[in-house]
């Protein structure tokens, strides 16, 4: 997390800088670009379709960024208190979702495609026009968006009268100035616009020259060392009471178990997701201890760079039992133990990886106990 808000405050202070250099913001007077894009509702979304509206708010915002998480309110109240006097109210979703790397969804359950955005907004009970232009960027690169969220504000002319942030601070205890809001309220009144440009603050735009970023990154992941240890009963025990700090993801599985398969590469993507933020995989595997040779192999095939162990005999129950005398035997079994042991997810059979990232997310540190508090609830 931490290391996400530093790159969050560098695009609030770089500006102008190389990304604004190759995507420009749109300037001050300009017309609102064309645009067709499809929206989390199943339509097609057209700049034409809110002409007959006296302002319109067109706000670059995405589902990773912790930032752009803070003001998914705030924006459906924008659009719920003004679309009452006609303001049209546009959310677009313009990062490319291959430009970002997996540790930059350290704050999220999810990425940036049409598909997730779509699991995002029922989540989060979300109402407002949610377009999507990941896959070419052109919607926006002719706005020019530099981070999320970004807010451009056009009169009944349609004009751009205002751009920058959309207020003063992502905590919401803070807010003293509500910029775009100011800017749609003088426009209604006919009056100019005071204030007709800010910095933002937010995640960088992820803009498709840095897939090659993102495949470097791949790559380097890839070619970690992948490997496993045999563990006794001592060892599982002390892997169940998680001594210390730590949020440590357990997954019994094994190389026979379809659904433990079929589940692996999800559970090795949370991995990376979170483990800057002090998150644990560790995978155990109840094959025979003579299997740890293609046991090996398929970890090697998963690229499982996690902790990965190997029941040390054939006597499973009484290993089962060391780990959690309650389990029935079944795989997978998987358990998310937070500090010092305390169960915060559990389920036999395939686990749902929205509900345990979401339960994680909730619960581990972070800079604002605001990033905590959008996760524990399904709406706020």
């Amino acid at each position: 997390m931490r290391k996400l808000m530093y790159a969050a405050i560098f695009v609030a202070i770089s500006l102008p800088g190389r990304a604004q250099t190759m995507h420009p913001i749109l300037p001050i007077g300009a017309a609102p670009p064309d645009f067709a894009l499809p929206g989390v509702d199943g339509k097609i979304h057209k700049l034409s379709d809110y002409a007959q509206s006296p302002v319109l708010a067109i706000i670059f915002t995405c589902d990773h960024c912790p930032i752009a998480q803070m003001y998914e309110q705030r924006i459906e109240k924008l659009y719920e208190n003004y679309g009452k006097r006609g303001v049209a109210v546009v959310a677009i979703q313009g990062n490319d979702p291959n430009a970002t790397t997996i540790d930059e969804l350290d704050s999220s359950d999810s990425g940036d495609t049409l598909e997730e955005m779509k699991v995002r907004v029922q989540y989060k009970k979300l109402h407002y026009p949610y377009l999507y232009d990941g896959a070419s960027q052109s919607v926006t690169s002719a706005y020019g968006p530099q981070a999320t969220p970004h807010v451009f504000i056009f009169d009944k002319t349609r004009h751009l009268r205002y751009e920058g942030r959309f207020d003063n601070s992502y905590r919401i205890e803070k807010v003293v100035t509500h910029d775009a809001q100011n800017a749609i309220d003088a426009l209604l009144a006919g009056k100019p616009v005071a204030v007709t440009h800010t910095s933002v603050f937010g995640c960088s735009t992820k803009w498709k020259e840095k897939e090659a970023l993102r495949a470097a990154y791949e790559q380097k992941l890839d070619s970690t060392p992948v490997s496993v240890s045999i563990v006794d009963a001592i060892g599982l025990k002390k892997l169940r009471a998680n001594a210390g700090d730590s949020y440590t993801l357990v997954s019994f599985w094994a190389t026979w178990c379809g659904s433990c398969v079929a589940e692996f590469a999800d559970l090795q993507d949370t991995f990376r997701m979170y483990s800057d933020r002090g998150f644990n995989l560790v995978t155990v595997s109840v094959n025979a201890p003579d299997e740890k040779a293609s046991v090996l192999k398929f970890l090697e095939r998963k690229h499982a760079t996690s902790r990965n162990l190997l029941f040390a005999s054939d006597d499973t129950a009484s290993l089962q039992a060391a780990f959690d005398p309650k389990w029935q035997s079944a795989v997978p079994y998987t358990v998310l133990l937070g500090p010092n042991g305390t169960v915060l997810y559990k389920t036999i059979g395939s686990v749902d990886m929205l509900e345990l990232r979401r339960k994680l997310l909730a619960a581990m540190p972070a800079d604002y106990i605001g990033f905590n508090r959008y996760w524990s609830t399904p709406s706020h």
